[in-house]
């Protein structure tokens, strides 16, 4: 990193000091949880930007991307990084545009819509959102750090999915400016259909700057566990709730055993060798579920409140991505797929896949519905990890059986980011970022000696 270029840096900024050079920082806010894989981890331990921006209103994101625009230095933009695929991680050097200080809620309006920057956290909106009547439709796993912005450009779904679907669904962002990386930088309002140019593109298109986000009216909640003496009663019974419209529900997760091993904090919930089934329940119908999992031969073992992020235990902690986490941290070999089953063929999906690996792949399943209103069991199973191509090989094998997979062992949009069919995603990246500096290397379909000049 040249000192000229921290000197320039700090010119367009009204403190200088949030232009940050010292090296641990620089590392720090260059990292994600890319080591949640083993590929990963190699690929991307010794990745780093060379220095930190931290704007604080769209008039300092424009200074600094005007200047990495002149002189071709590439921006990677930074969330709160919660992620998993290594999305903030800059292959390149260059500047980490830090958005955690731009984390103002401007409004939530009359009707469910909390307009705010991309840096503020998913807590903060979802205990201010309860205060007004109103919560998140859904969340990751990482509430508590996660910011808005990082969930639009990185997320796809979380606790409040087999409600609402995903982040593309349903009309839940309603729009968001972008900063774009033209030869001119424009702040570019994106509503309806053209969020999909920029939604879950890794900051790769444009640079997210104020964010309208839907809401959904308050519940009261429940926190519900049940243990099943076998994964197919558990999960069944699981499968019922979810696709049952007359429950109110916002988490639907199931756990074979011997994930409920893994998580220590909450062991007053888990039966010895049972599966595990987590709800998240209108408390009005709490004594309705108990009867329903007591007739599908569950055993009850928790149920309490949500009071919202701050709730202990807070069951969704253990839940999506975190499962992983507890389990790395039993055994750091544990890995992961994100993956969707057929609603209508899922067990023998489980059949063929627990023929063919074993005990090396184990089912933690999060219902969700999809963009036709169809519930799916889709899921984060746990696969133990002995190298690089017998994952690749349990990865096309799900493939081959009709499991969808987006795959977080690869560090670009098209594989692991759900890259559309439609390719408007590249044709955004062409439009916003012809030089390809943003977040570059990412988009491995995107080619910036084609694109004309």
């Amino acid at each position: 990193m040249s000192v000229s270029l921290a000197s320039e840096l700090s010119t367009l900024v009204a403190d200088p000091a949030r232009v940050i050079t010292a090296p641990a920082i620089v590392e720090r806010l260059s990292k994600d949880f890319y080591w949640y894989s083993p590929i990963l981890k190699r690929q991307l331990e010794s990745k780093l930007g060379d220095i930190v921006v931290q704007p604080v209103n769209v008039d300092e994101v424009l200074a600094v991307v005007r200047y990495a625009g002149q002189h071709a230095v590439p921006v990677t933009v930074r969330g709160a990084g919660t992620g998993n695929y290594g999305q903030c991680i800059p292959l390149h050097g260059g500047i980490v545009l830090d958005l955690a200080l731009m984390d103002k809620l401007e409004e939530i309006t009359a009707d469910g819509v909390a307009v705010c920057q991309p840096g503020l956290r998913l807590a903060t909106i979802e205990t201010e959102a309860r205060r007004q009547g109103w919560e998140l439709r859904m969340y990751p796993s990482t509430i508590a750090k996660a910011s808005i912005g990082g969930f639009l450009g990185g997320g796809s779904g979380g606790i409040g999915s087999v409600a609402h679907g995903g982040l593309r669904d349903f009309d839940t962002v309603r729009a968001f400016e972008v900063v774009t990386m033209e030869e001119e930088p424009r702040v570019v309002l994106h509503e309806g259909g053209a969020i999909h140019e920029i939604l879950h593109c890794w900051g790769t298109n444009g640079i997210l700057t104020r964010i309208w986000f839907a809401l959904t009216p308050a519940v009261e909640w429940t926190q519900f566990t049940a243990a099943f003496d076998t994964y197919d009663a558990g999960f069944l019974f699981a499968k019922s709730i979810a696709e049952n419209k007359d429950w109110t529900k916002r988490l639907m997760t199931v756990f074979e055993w011997p994930i409920p091993s893994f998580f220590a904090p909450i062991k007053h919930v888990v039966a010895q060798d049972k599966t595990l089934v987590l709800i998240m329940i209108e408390t009005g119908q709490v004594d309705e579920l108990r009867s329903a999992a007591e007739a599908a031969q569950g055993s009850v073992t928790f149920t309490g409140a949500y009071i919202g992020p701050r709730t202990q235990p807070l069951l969704s902690d253990y839940t999506w991505n975190h499962t992983t986490l507890w389990a790395m941290k039993a055994d750091p070999a544990w890995t992961y797929i994100q993956a969707g089953f057929s609603p209508v063929d899922c067990m023998e999906q489980f059949r063929l896949l627990r023929e063919r690996y074993g005990r090396e792949i184990l089912f933690h399943i999060e219902f969700m519905k999809n963009g036709e209103g169809v519930i799916i069991p889709g899921g984060i199973p746990l696969v133990y990890f002995t190298g690089e191509q017998r994952l690749n090989e349990l990865i096309a094998y799900c493939r081959e059986i009709g499991v969808f997979i987006a795959n977080p062992h690869v560090n670009y949009v098209e594989d692991a980011g759900r890259f559309r069919s439609d390719n408007i995603q590249l044709k955004a990246k062409q439009k916003y970022d012809p030089r390809g500096l943003l977040n570059p290397g990412k988009m491995i379909s995107f080619q910036p000696e084609a694109v004309a000049k």
